[in-house]
């Protein structure tokens, strides 16, 4: 596991510990779950990028399945 220093302005460290204590969680807690929501959509974002380069140049067959899928 690794530690890291995050500077926020004084604000925004009230406002994530409010928040993390609303939760009943820890802002360590809280910026885990955050930074693994945002993890999931950066991997769901690159999948769909490499399917979509794998599909280059199939525009046509793609609109027709989504043509049958929609009845």
């Amino acid at each position: 596991m690794s530690a890291i220093t995050l500077r926020l302005p004084d604000d925004n460290h009230q406002r994530l510990k409010t928040l993390a204590e609303m939760r009943g969680m820890s802002i360590n807690q809280l910026l885990n779950e955050m930074t693994t929501l945002l993890l999931a959509d950066f991997d769901a974002e690159t999948r769909f990028r490499l399917r979509a380069a794998r599909g280059r140049g199939k525009t046509e067959r793609g609109l027709a399945l989504l043509r049958k899928a929609m009845g």
